[in-house]
């Protein structure tokens, strides 16, 4: 079942996170268990406090849609060990004409090497001008000869070497074998048969024959088998006995993880000439392998937007998924979707109100505690709704919620925006904790909005915050950057401006002092700040 990630903007405020989680829980309890709510960036220390008061985990993190190879139908083809047979190997390929590789692994299902029909193929012409076998373990061959063990020798043997030899009627007295280290394959030869066990060849494989009892009472250190093959078809079957380690492919593998992007993976594969690839997890064991066709049409991450509809403020890779709905109560932006979506786009302060509405629409009460966390995502968005963002239909939904987890709205608004911006954190973590950037009439700038209580001791920190800024301005080529310490207490907001001072008075008619001014009932930047910054620019 393929996850729809529900995700709110970059930077995420407590409103992103609460409304993706509660839309996701939402969908889940309706029988479609495939939503997952997910998070762009790092937590905020009120989004922490609200999910641990209510006992919730942070959402799912995730830091791209880009398509990865864990979203393609790849090949999931049988894995060999190491120690199977060659033979174990060409009958996989002959039960399946599709797979091109088989992947060869360790006990741990490591990768060590990729094994093609190719290189069978010359491993077994490279058998007619070197027929020696090295150390290949007993099991396999008896395995492929389906063969029997027909002695013990005075050793146990786990292993058998030597040079392969046929022996045929001869014309002449001298034996075909002239060392010891030969595996004399034979038929009902007793003469021959007893000269290889004198001499004490290593092996001697029986093909469709008996074993003589005064024979065996000789054998000695010579390992015999039998088999009811031939021995045309002994002497084939048994180079089959090679373990598949010893033949595969172990240089220059190219490989590719589950997490590795689709756009990387295709310059890989068109420089190559490889007609299959392994794909290994996290964990360095082998998943299955990619082909070249499988570029070509790859599943896209599905996704749903919450509390934002702008490219820029989105998760990265955005083009490369399908986006399947989008709830949010922010101005229509630039977001373009390949199919029809289902869109609600409302004019109240919080996402997470048209959420519990989307519950009461249903005919499903959230629990105690998914109704105090939306409850405190609509205290925090609409500032205990004192923004001008806020709506009737917001404080009617934040008391229903209220209520069912049995809290005050008064005393969650006090906890929230206490604790909602420590002024001993780091400037950089207060000033890009809720933090937006926007392409306004070929302007781009950034926001950046800080709540709280006391906006005088953020302000001591007023160099250190402008510094950053500029930092951050000059990077990203913002044209202008301002800095919003909304105080709930003075109903309005404490601004610090860089770059384009002279749009910025004339936009709010007001004095910018040492890049600072106050603009009383103020708090919001998606309805108060951007709209008028809009109207300048035409």
């Amino acid at each position: 079942m393929e996850q729809i990630y529900v995700t709110g903007h970059r930077n995420p405020d407590t409103d992103s996170v609460v409304s993706a989680m509660a839309y996701a829980a939402l969908r889940n309890a309706l029988g479609e268990r495939q939503y997952v709510a997910a998070r762009l960036g790092h937590c905020s220390d009120e989004t922490r406090l609200i999910l641990n008061r209510f006992g919730f985990e942070p959402p799912l993190l995730i830091k791209t849609m880009r398509t990865q190879v864990q979203d393609l139908d790849f090949d999931v083809p049988p894995i060999l060990h190491e120690a199977a047979t060659v033979n174990r190997a060409w009958s996989v390929m002959e039960e399946d004409k599709q797979i091109s590789a088989i992947p060869i692994t360790d006990d741990e299902g490591r990768l060590r090497g990729m094994l093609t029909a190719g290189d069978i193929a010359g491993f077994d012409m490279e058998t007619i001008t070197d027929p020696t076998l090295r150390k290949v373990p007993l099991f396999n061959i008896l395995s492929v000869l389906e063969g029997q063990l027909l002695n013990e020798t005075e050793d146990v043997v786990n292993t058998i070497s030597g040079e392969v030899v046929l022996a045929l009627p001869q014309g002449t007295e001298l034996p075909p074998f002239r060392q010891k280290d030969t595996i004399l394959i034979c038929g009902h030869q007793p003469e021959m048969l007893r000269q290889a066990v004198e001499f004490g060849v290593a092996c001697v494989i029986l093909c469709q024959a008996e074993l003589p009892e005064d024979i065996r009472a000789v054998a000695g250190k010579t390992c015999i088998l039998s088999t009811p093959y031939d021995s045309y078809r002994a002497v084939r079957r048994i180079f089959q006995a090679i373990p598949v380690g010893r033949i595969a492919r172990k240089e220059d593998l190219q490989l590719f993880h589950l997490t590795d992007y689709l756009d990387d993976v295709r310059e890989v594969v068109l420089q190559s000439r490889y007609r299959s690839y392994p794909v290994l997890d996290s964990g360095e064991k082998v998943v299955g392998t990619l082909s070249r066709y499988h570029l070509i049409k790859p599943r896209r991450k599905q996704v749903v937007l919450v509390d934002h509809n702008e490219a820029s403020q989105s998760v990265p890779g955005l083009e490369q998924a399908d986006i399947l709905a989008i709830i949010d109560h922010h101005r229509l932006a630039d977001i373009q979707t390949k199919n029809p979506v289902y869109m609600r786009n409302e004019p109240v302060g919080s996402t997470c109100t048209i959420v519990a509405g989307m519950y009461q629409e249903r005919g499903l009460m959230p629990s105690g505690k998914l109704a105090g966390l939306m409850a405190a995502a609509i205290v925090s968005d609409t500032v205990l709704f004192k923004s001008p963002t806020s709506t009737a239909r917001d404080r009617s939904m934040a008391e229903r919620m209220a209520h069912i987890a049995g809290i005050s709205l008064e005393e969650l608004g006090r906890e929230i925006f206490s604790a909602s911006a420590p002024e001993d954190q780091p400037v950089q973590q207060l000033l890009f904790a809720d933090f937006k950037e926007f392409h306004i009439a070929g302007h781009n700038f950034a926001v950046s909005q800080i709540t709280c209580v006391d906006s005088d001791r953020h302000l001591a920190r007023k160099d250190e915050f402008l510094t950053l800024m500029e930092q951050t301005k000059s990077e990203h080529e913002y044209s202008m950057m301002l800095l919003m310490l909304t105080d709930v207490l003075l109903e309005g907001s404490k601004i610090l401006c860089l770059g384009g001072e002279d749009t910025f008075q004339q936009a709010f008619n007001v004095e910018l002092k040492d890049h600072e001014a106050f603009l009383p009932r103020i708090m919001s930047r998606k309805k108060q700040i951007i709209p008028m910054l809009s109207a300048l620019w035409g």
